[in-house]
């Protein structure tokens, strides 16, 4: 199973439930690489989306603990136990986990491959992802050269977890 974020040099991740930054390099790599496969996503992070709707072409897995939460074209799961069993039908390496923190967190321990935008600033925040350079279980395997968009420097980092 895979995962894809954007973090700062904190780790941080969003603040006041929005993206730190929008850089459209890091979307166009989000869409190369989440385009036809399943994307898990908790009921915050759909809400961030346009018109509140989940992403096309992709199958949309949403996670609210809301029994009641329903989203057209989609599937909504309510627990942990759920999203796994969900999870079953489709191959591991066509699932991206794409937010926010408490999915990211549930969901690491499943996960063997972070695509992460590393980007060189600090940003106030209250959403935090795990610092994976700092968790022994990981291991950087590759990264893009420094990119800038504007005065930004980012990286594109591949890490995967140790076998």
């Amino acid at each position: 199973m895979n995962l894809i974020v954007a973090v700062d040099n904190n780790w941080a991740i969003g603040c006041k439930n929005s993206l730190l930054v929008s850089i459209p390099a890091d979307h166009k790599l989000f869409r190369q690489e989440t385009t036809g496969k399943v994307v898990v996503l908790g009921r915050k992070t759909l809400e961030t989306f346009p018109q509140k709707q989940p992403l096309k072409n992709r199958t949309n897995i949403i996670m609210s603990t809301n029994p009641d939460y329903r989203v057209k074209d989609a599937v909504v799961v309510h627990s942990q136990e759920e999203l796994l069993e969900e999870l079953k039908r489709y191959p591991s390496e066509d699932v991206y986990i794409i937010g926010g923190e408490s999915v990211y967190r549930m969901m690491l321990p499943y996960c063997d491959t972070a695509h992460v935008t590393k980007i060189d600033h600090a940003y106030e925040a209250d959403a935090y992802f795990p610092n994976l350079d700092e968790n022994g279980e990981w291991e950087v395997t590759a990264v893009s050269d420094e990119q800038t968009y504007f005065d930004l420097a980012y990286t594109f980092v591949k890490y995967e977890r140790k076998k």
